[in-house]
């Protein structure tokens, strides 16, 4: 009797699955290959996060929806990628939002808004606006302002990000007005060039042979990870991390809008989950990779970090407060986003700024255990 009923159970078990498994099958829908090119190079930090995301949608699709990551200028050419994605010319583009900024100002209040905005936030106060603060719904609107056909998803913040690299020390903003600096594109560089530095944007491929062939004096690009694989440390040996042009930097994934329609709503989801996802895993992941970095740049290769002078802060943040001023009486959605942002941090960055004394009391105390013991 008892195996009797055991076989009917197994019965019942196995009729509710072949039940389920049609709708099981239309969920998970056809599968669906996207083919996203970056516009850096695939050996980078960037692109392994971008590949553990997609393996996460792969896992949560049954391998319906698969991402193949095509390299810098594999189809197109970098600074043509958005456009590539609106016209299906490829299926999904890897980038910072703030690249496309000369299609619309706003796109550097969510890929790098300088000096947080002016209004004090870090990547993860960003993060906090954007998941929680109206912020993700802005930025699906600011497609439909660009005009563009595209579904675009916030992966990767990973602020703050360095000041740069430079020949000889800077001691005051008079060393740095007569050094040419390579600088993101769009609204950070042209900050730069309000307060007298000579701003050069030019793609991260680029900077290493600039560098040595004299065309520039310094540069950016982000983090000790990143910084090292490009190979800066050959050259310049003078490092400063505290800087306020990408204090919020975030990479995002753009995927072209007639192939996000036709994902259905479970694969859909699986893509949002995943990039949520994403954000944590990439603080995680950059916090543990810089460490070691930054250890192997100083003891190994001889770089020597500096404190960024203070009249620094005074003036870069000035003047980006300025700019995002101009840009809101200029046009109605920047002014829309970044008031946004205000309305945020005005509640947020109070609570967030005093709790965070908390944290660098603690670990600046730790590093200078640290530095007394090497000594």
């Amino acid at each position: 009797m008892v195996q009797s009923r055991w076989s009917i159970a197994r019965a019942a078990v196995a009729a509710a699955v072949l039940a389920f498994a049609p709708a099981l099958a239309q969920a998970q829908g056809k599968p669906v290959k996207i083919r996203v090119q970056s516009v850096i190079p695939t050996s980078a930090d960037e692109v392994i996060m971008l590949k553990e995301f997609a393996a996460d949608v792969a896992s949560l699709t049954n391998n319906t929806v698969t991402f193949e990551v095509l390299p810098a200028g594999a189809v197109v050419a970098v600074n043509d990628t958005l456009d590539a994605v609106d016209k299906g010319l490829i299926e999904g583009g890897f980038a910072w939002t703030h690249y496309w900024s000369g299609k619309h100002p706003a796109a550097t209040l969510f890929g790098s808004p300088a000096a947080g905005s002016g209004l004090g936030m870090d990547n993860f106060a960003w993060v906090s606006w954007f998941l929680y603060g109206g912020g993700q719904q802005l930025y699906d609107q600011l497609w439909k302002e660009m005009k563009v056909n595209v579904k675009g998803f916030v992966l990767q913040p990973v602020g703050p990000e360095a000041l740069g690299w430079f020949k000889t020390p800077i001691n005051s903003m008079a060393d740095f007005r007569k050094l040419r600096f390579r600088t993101p594109p769009g609204i950070p560089g042209q900050i730069y060039k309000d307060i007298g530095v000579a701003s050069v944007a030019m793609g991260g491929g680029d900077i290493l042979p600039a560098l040595e062939k004299g065309v520039i004096d310094a540069a950016e690009w982000c983090c000790p990870k990143p910084d090292m694989t490009f190979g800066f440390q050959k050259v310049l040996k003078h490092y400063y991390l505290q800087g306020l042009h990408q204090v919020v930097v975030n990479a995002d994934l753009y995927i072209n809008g007639d192939v996000w329609k036709k994902l259905t709503p479970g694969q859909q989801k699986a893509i949002e989950v995943s990039a949520n996802a994403s954000l944590m895993k990439t603080v995680a992941y950059r916090i543990h990779e810089n460490g070691k970095a930054l250890k192997e740049l100083t003891e190994k290769h001889g770089v020597i970090l500096h404190d960024t002078p203070p009249e620094y802060f005074k003036e870069y943040g000035a003047a980006a407060l300025k700019s995002f001023e101009k840009n809101s009486a200029e046009n109605p959605f920047f002014k829309k986003v970044w008031e946004s942002q205000k309305a945020f941090a005005e509640t947020a960055i109070p609570f967030w700024a005093s709790a965070q004394k908390s944290n660098a009391g603690l670990g600046a105390a730790y590093a200078e255990e640290l530095a007394k013991k090497k000594k």
